[in-house]
């Protein structure tokens, strides 16, 4: 029998804010944007490095909140679904991947596509914590997060982890695996990769931990501030170690998933605070607008992304930006948070009709 769950809207203001950033930084010019939105170059940790891990830990509190209607009970039709969802969610990153290879004149481009990318690792993310949610003792969750992040960090220390050229065990094992010609290629280190793969659960598996308190929480006000205190001990004990294992988003690094989730923890709480506790919503709308339909607006904006580049739409609105404001950096930045509205735009009538896409 289904549990039912009382919807938090900060859950989905927290969403909204994440692919909101998330397709904000996707576009934000590349050599021309500000440092914030770029990525850092290796080691280190920028704005733009937290929106990625801020919606894989949004993933965790949902598959709680998700599988927590069933109560946990492994069913064909449970497990049918999650299949389903994850095959869904692999063929569309597939699909955005080949369709950029269309949209350049190479039609068959299945003996070099990158076999992993965003939406794979979101999939892989989901389904792992999925089954494990299911399968599983749920005391047995802590201890399971800390092997794989204890693992992974003696992994990366004694594999040469952060060493980013072809030497780093990350890299052979994805070419290994993979094949040298369907990884990431603008670095020899996928930010997406196998291995990394590993903290990425670990990291989702924090998000369903933290929605695992927010739900078993009755008191508001009492699940905020236990939120808000365990984001903190992530956080401080993942600055705590990043002399050992600085910080970092490419090899998905232990203390960037404690850091990240920790930040993403804190800011939720606060969020809860405010529009749960406090009732202050009336700037949420923006940010509701992606939070309700999330992956939907994010593939939709990697398509539109790719259409643009390639058939000038980008480079046509870009220059006429410049005539206006002839500060490049300033001008992609301009067009990046243009392209986000059109995707708000694109959003509001199906949040104003209630109608909601899963994938």
């Amino acid at each position: 029998m289904a549990t039912p769950t009382k919807r938090l809207l900060s859950l989905d203001v927290l969403r909204g804010i994440t692919v909101a950033g998330m397709i904000l930084v996707n576009n934000s010019g590349g050599k021309y944007a500000y440092a914030p939105l770029k990525h850092a170059e290796w080691n280190g940790l920028t704005p733009c490095d937290l929106v990625f891990p801020f919606f894989i830990f949004m993933v965790g509190i949902s598959t709680y909140i998700s599988l927590n209607k069933f109560n946990f009970e492994i069913s064909w039709a449970v497990s049918r679904k999650i299949l389903k969802r994850t095959l869904l969610i692999f063929i569309i990153g597939w699909a955005i991947t080949w369709f950029s290879h269309i949209c350049k004149g190479d039609f068959f481009p299945f003996d070099h596509i990158r076999v992993l990318g965003v939406l794979p690792r979101i999939a892989i993310c989901y389904c792992a914590v999925s089954f494990l949610a299911l399968l599983m003792n749920h005391r047995y969750i802590l201890p399971l997060i800390i092997i794989l992040l204890i693992g992974y960090s003696i992994f990366l220390l004694l594999g040469n982890g952060y060493q980013c050229d072809s030497s780093s065990l990350l890299a052979i094992i994805d070419q290994k695996i993979l094949g040298a010609t369907h990884v990431y290629t603008k670095s020899p280190i996928d930010p997406e990769g196998l291995t990394s793969t590993i903290s990425a659960i670990a990291h989702t598996l924090i998000g369903f931990y933290c929605g695992k308190l927010i739900v078993q929480h009755k008191q508001t006000d009492k699940k905020v501030i236990l939120l808000f205190i365990v984001g903190f001990l992530m956080m401080a004990i993942g600055f705590l170690f990043i002399d050992l294992l600085p910080l970092n988003k490419r090899i998905w690094s232990p203390t960037f998933v404690l850091t990240t989730c920790g930040l993403s923890a804190m800011l939720l709480a606060t969020l809860m605070y405010f529009i749960d506790i406090r009732e202050k919503k009336e700037w949420c709308t923006f940010f509701i607008i992606f939070g309700v339909n999330p992956l939907f607006l994010y593939v939709l904006s990697e398509v539109l992304a790719i259409v643009f580049g390639s058939f000038g739409v980008r480079q046509l609105v870009f220059d006429g930006i410049l005539l206006i404001f002839s500060n490049l950096y300033v001008a992609s930045t301009i067009y990046a948070i243009l392209f986000t509205l059109l995707l708000g735009l694109t959003g509001y009538p199906l949040y104003k009709k209630r109608i909601y896409i899963k994938l």
